[in-house]
C-alpha cells in the first residue's frame, strides 16, 4: 500500500476539522519567540496532531518532519513534511490566504504534495500523474502559463521586509521590472502560480515544511521551483518559483549577481 490522492484528502479533511472552526473565531495565539513575533495557534497544533495520527496509523514505517512537534525518522526512504497552517499571521488576521501543506519525500525528493485552503474550499494536489485543482471552479488539471518575460509577469512575495542587504537590492530590481507585484499571500501564491494566474514567487528564509507540499504542485503543473542558486528546494532557504523558463531565467540572473 502506498499513499494516494484519497489518503491525502483524508489528511486534508482531518486538518480542516481542526483549522476551519478556529478561523475568525478569536482563537488563542502563542508567541514562540522571546524577542519578536512568531505566532502559533491552537489550530496549528491540533491540525498537525490530526495529520500525524493518520500517518502513524497507516504508514508507521514513514518518517515525519513537522513544524510544531518535531521530527521522526528523517533518514527513512519516505518522509512526510507537514505545515499545518502556513501563513499563521494571515490566519489570525482573518485573511484566507493561509493553507495546510502536506508533502511526501522519497529519498529526499518531493514526489507528492497538497496545498489545502479550507475556507475557500480549494485543494491543489500533485502526484506522478500531474497537478490538480478541486474547488468552487470545479476540477481540472493545473498548468502554469507561458509568460514571455519579466515585463509581462505578475510577482508575489510574502513581504519585502523579509529581505535584507543585497537580497533586498536584488528583489527590488526584479520588482521594478515586472508588470504587477503583490504582497502577503503566503502559500496561496504558489497555488496561484500552479493554476496559471501569476508568474513568479520570490522568497527567502523558508523551512522545509514551508515548501514540501508545494514543490510537486508547481513542478507537475509545468513550473520551476529551486533555490536562488538553482539547487533543489526541498530543504528550503531562498526560493524562486516561476511558471515559464523565460521568467525564471531572467529573475535568476538578477538573484545570482
Amino acid at each position: 500500500m502506498f499513499p494516494d490522492r484519497t489518503f491525502f484528502n483524508r489528511l486534508a479533511e482531518a486538518a480542516k476539522a481542526e483549522t476551519l472552526p478556529r478561523f475568525r473565531s478569536g482563537t488563542g495565539v502563542t508567541n514562540k519567540l522571546a524577542s519578536g513575533f512568531d505566532p502559533v495557534t491552537e489550530g496549528d497544533r491540533a491540525a498537525e496532531v490530526a495529520i500525524r495520527a493518520l500517518i502513524e496509523q497507516n504508514f508507521p514505517e514513514h518518517g515525519i518532519l513537522g513544524e510544531e512537534f518535531g521530527n521522526v525518522g528523517l533518514d527513512r526512504e519516505h518522509v512526510w513534511v507537514i505545515d499545518p497552517i502556513d501563513g499563521t499571521r494571515a490566519f489570525i488576521s482573518g485573511v484566507p490566504v493561509w493553507g495546510t501543506l502536506i508533502g511526501l519525500y522519497r529519498n529526499g525528493r518531493a514526489i507528492m504534495g497538497m496545498i489545502e485552503q479550507p475556507f475557500t474550499g480549494e485543494r491543489y494536489f500533485a502526484d506522478e500523474s500531474g497537478s490538480y485543482y478541486t474547488g468552487p471552479e470545479g476540477e481540472r488539471k493545473l498548468q502554469v502559463r507561458d509568460c514571455a518575460g519579466l515585463s509581462d509577469a505578475i510577482l508575489f512575495t510574502t513581504s519585502p521586509h523579509l529581505f535584507t542587504g543585497t537580497e533586498m537590492d536584488r528583489y527590488r530590481e526584479i520588482e521594478s521590472q515586472v508588470r504587477l507585484f503583490r504582497y502577503g499571500t503566503d502559500c496561496y501564491a504558489y497555488a496561484l502560480l500552479a493554476a496559471g494566474h501569476i508568474d513568479l514567487v520570490v522568497e527567502n528564509g523558508l523551512k522545509p515544511y514551508d515548501v514540501g507540499g508545494i514543490i510537486p504542485v508547481i513542478e507537475k503543473a509545468g513550473g520551476i521551483i529551486t533555490t536562488w542558486d538553482g539547487g533543489r528546494p526541498e530543504n528550503g532557504g531562498s526560493i524562486i518559483a516561476a511558471g515559464s523558463q523565460a521568467v525564471y531565467d531572467a529573475a535568476v540572473a538578477i538573484l545570482r549577481r
